[in-house]
């Protein structure tokens, strides 16, 4: 019961920035994430889109990695979302204020972009693996389960 307690907490931990926060934050907070999306988009209409898209994907694949149903597809595609929400939303590289001292927008959004590229490697761990083997098994069956409670399950009764 330990290991599985342990397995949860763990998934939970991986995807409470999605679900339920940032998920939740785009349903109470929708116009100002349309407004903040349409830096990245040329129209309202397709920030708007980037949103719904955005919502469907932190919940979809949150509840697919906590269930352990095709999770390593969802921790790989939420490993990309996190690396264009970086590219998109984070971009440090085009504030003039970047300083290594004293007060720097540019240095703190360096951090959350830094934030978001380590958030995708905890997601690519969970899909690829640690080994070479592990990632070529994944490319044959990108829908297989991790089957993290099975495993779990297992490891209590030997």
């Amino acid at each position: 019961m330990f290991s599985i307690l342990v397995v949860v907490v763990v998934r939970v931990i991986l995807i409470a920035l999605f679900l339920p926060f940032s998920a939740l934050d785009k349903v109470l907070n929708f116009k100002q994430a349309v407004g903040q999306a349409t830096e990245a988009a040329a129209s309202r209409v397709l920030a708007t889109g980037f949103i719904v898209v955005g919502f469907g994907i932190e919940v979809a694949m949150s509840l697919a990695i906590l269930t352990g149903i095709a999770d390593r597809l969802a921790a790989f595609v939420l490993a990309l979302y996190c690396i264009v929400t970086a590219l998109l939303w984070k971009q440090f590289w085009k504030l003039a204020d970047f300083r290594l001292t004293g007060d720097s927008r540019g240095r703190e959004l360096f951090w959350d972009f830094l934030k978001n590229l380590a958030l995708a490697g905890g997601f690519l761990v969970l899909a690829l693996g640690t080994d070479a083997t592990s990632v070529r098994r994944f490319w044959h069956h990108p829908l297989a389960s991790t089957h993290p409670y099975v495993a779990a399950a297992r490891a209590e009764g030997s």
